[in-house]
């Protein structure tokens, strides 16, 4: 047994967050990069950077994407208590829409007294919550804002407290904004989507926990949407309303400024880990994520490319240029996120009683990858990362276009020196 391979055993048994299971002369038959360099020193710096890997992201590490002026989640605590931010003040309306004929027969309502407050929707929770796994990322952007375990309960169910009766084709919601119509920040969803779930798919929910702790203001508590499979746009911090139209159209603030919201999330690679600077015949780890979006995942493939070589002028998503294969890490033990001991609470959707994923990697969540890099040849370097998607499609295909998700090549600068 090589020296990486003991390494990995002893780091699996502990926290499951690390993946090599060779040793240096089985590499290739594992299916590691040709670059791979077969020292000991490779070996120990690959292992040190795939230990740092933490599957689920802390509720702090989260990036955030604000809204509001100023952000509801920065209001001091008494206007928080005044206008609904905290679980004991709380409440959701869920009303029919006054501009269409949609019909319900018991309306939620904060002036009827009839609005679902916290301690309900945790009465909900004690027969129909769920808990899943699913990445948050941005339409527009570069890197996703945070892996997160999410709980709550299926919108379905309080749908159905207000009784709609008729002509209800789309769920319309939004958050608070500071009682100001110009921040409302809102979004919308086929009626169909709300009340059923396409085959193993998650439900749209309204979440209340994060990664099995209350959700913060900050993060949209206490109480906001988590549309699986859709990108942040979807799912609406600081839910205080809820829609039944017979409207046909979206009504998304994301939409009016050039956006698609209705699109799924898409698979791409991003770094994580690279070399900045390195000598010639050193070698240098390399991690990485991949978000799986609709079509799957089936692998991960880097490239290296010299500067001073000129790129194929009719070859726009470099599908010529020298593609090799990543190792994909499998599903972890330890999650991370600061959950207890690293151990998931009983039982995420994705997930069989013993704590294993039905299918790995999970739709609409990330995996991690790695390899090591050995540059011999001195001088400057362009190093990009792919996805190939379970249909065997390359990144960006095959869908390119930015507005219904951001799933550009990423290219990173790599000085090699003497």
């Amino acid at each position: 047994m090589g020296r990486i391979e003991r390494l990995t055993q002893e780091h699996a048994d502990i926290t499951r967050r690390y993946f090599i299971k060779v040793g240096a002369a089985g590499a290739g038959a594992m299916g590691f990069s040709p670059l791979w360099a077969g020292e000991d020193e490779g070996e120990s710096l690959l292992a040190e950077a795939v230990s740092k890997l933490e599957y689920l992201t802390r509720e702090e590490d989260f990036i955030n994407y604000g809204r509001g002026n100023p952000p509801p989640h920065t209001l001091p605590v008494e206007k928080k208590r005044q206008v609904g931010l905290v679980r004991e003040t709380w409440q959701l309306e869920v009303l029919g829409d006054p501009e269409s004929n949609a019909k319900i027969e018991h309306p939620l309502s904060k002036d009827a007294g009839t609005a679902l407050d916290f301690e309900a929707l945790m009465k909900l929770g004690e027969k129909h919550a769920v808990r899943f796994l699913k990445v948050m990322t941005c339409t527009n952007g570069r890197f996703p804002c945070g892996m997160g375990l999410w709980e709550g309960v299926p919108l379905r169910h309080v749908v159905w407290l207000a009784r709609p009766k008729s002509n209800v084709r789309r769920v319309f919601y939004y958050g608070y904004h500071n009682d100001d119509p110009k921040q409302k920040f809102q979004s919308s969803l086929p009626i169909g989507r709300v009340l059923e779930d396409p085959p193993g798919e998650n439900p749209v929910i309204l979440c209340y926990k994060l990664n099995n702790q209350w959700l913060t203001s900050k993060r949209g508590g206490p109480v906001r949407m988590i549309v699986p499979g859709a990108y942040g746009n979807k799912s609406v911090k600081w839910l205080q309303r809820i829609i039944l139209t017979n409207t046909p159209q979206a009504n998304d603030t994301y939409a009016e400024w050039n956006n698609d919201t209705v699109s799924h999330i898409k698979t791409c690679a991003r770094f994580i880990q690279f070399p900045k600077k390195v000598k010639a015949g050193q070698p240098a780890p390399v991690t990485g994520l991949a978000q799986v979006g609709m079509s799957g995942l089936s692998k991960v493939q880097y490239c290296l490319h010299a500067k001073d070589k000129p790129l194929p002028a009719d070859d726009a998503y470099l599908t010529k240029a020298d593609w090799k294969d990543a190792r994909m890490l499998p599903a972890p033990a330890h999650w991370g996120g600061g959950l207890v001991d690293g151990k998931l609470p009983p039982v995420p959707r994705q997930i069989n009683a013993d704590g294993k994923p039905h299918r790995w990697p999970i739709p609409n969540t990330i995996v991690h990858w790695a390899t090591l890099l050995t540059v011999r040849r001195p001088g400057q370097y362009d190093l990009r990362c792919r996805t190939i998607d379970a249909n065997g499609i390359a990144q960006p295909m095959p869908r390119p276009f930015p507005k219904s998700g951001n799933n550009t090549i990423q290219k990173v600068k790599i000085l090699v020196e003497k």
